[in-house]
């Protein structure tokens, strides 16, 4: 199959790349970091290709269905994001605005041109990286919780539509809890709670999708279990409880 992976050139995107070379699959691969993306290149066993863009920029977006298109993507992988730590009203406005351009439109249009041709072959894979800050409203990190809680409900609304149409086309959503990745240094925190290795969350996210067809994926037993029991405590609960963990993300 062949795979186009955004934000490739490190964390959960770059051990996804990994793991999919060595399973065979042909990559493209996407990032702004062109030297990392040139030594991920390196150390891959299957054709690769790198494209280096700046995805917060539409035009880029827009740009990059069109170098691809052809391609016959089998799996588009939505790893490009970025989270910022702060009060509401202190964090900067154009950081704030770039996530938004890359965590939810980056990936809303790359999501419907891609998936548009996968219907037509009645065949593919997406798969939308979010957070398991998708479930909760976000203290502290309210604009990064506020992309992430789009990603999982357009991610679970297109799913229906696909299944309503019986449509062999599978989107997923990958729910992670703190991943060992560079996440908290663009961030500015630090997690409380250890975080799980990028390689196996890379692992578990693929297989989940491509063998289980799963739509929504939560890695790691504790953050399943924190998801099953914040069903039960109201949205009054809920912000306190995160409030108090990005809190201590800073302590």
């Amino acid at each position: 199959m062949k795979v186009l992976i955004t934000g490739a050139s490190s964390g959960i995107g770059r051990d996804m790349a990994k793991y999919l070379s060595s399973q065979g699959h042909e990559l493209i691969l996407v990032a702004r970091d062109k030297a990392k993306l040139e030594e991920l290149q390196q150390t891959l066993k299957t054709r690769t290709t790198i494209i280096v863009m700046d995805l917060t920029v539409m035009s880029n977006v827009k740009s990059l269905y069109v170098v691809c298109k052809n391609e016959n993507i089998d799996v588009l992988i939505n790893n490009a994001g970025f989270g910022l730590w702060g009060k509401f009203s202190e964090t900067d406005n154009t950081k704030d605005l770039e996530m938004i351009d890359l965590n939810v439109k980056a990936l809303h249009l790359l999501t419907k041109m891609f998936l548009k041709d996968m219907k037509r072959r009645n065949h593919g894979y997406i798969l939308n990286v979010a957070s398991m800050a998708s479930f909760y409203p976000g203290p502290l990190m309210a604009n990064y919780y506020a992309t992430k809680a789009y990603v999982l409900r357009l991610t679970e609304a297109i799913a229906y539509e696909l299944k309503k149409e019986k449509s062999n086309v599978v989107i997923s959503c990958l729910c992670p809890g703190p991943v060992d990745t560079n996440f908290s240094a663009t961030a500015g925190v630090h997690f409380a709670v250890k975080p799980l290795k990028s390689e196996k969350v890379a692992r578990y996210a693929l297989d989940q999708l491509l063998r289980k067809k799963k739509l929504v994926i939560i890695p790691g037993f504790k953050m399943k279990c924190v998801h099953f029991f914040s069903r039960f405590l109201s949205d009054k609960m809920l912000m306190r409880f995160c409030y108090r963990i990005q809190k201590k993300k800073m302590e």
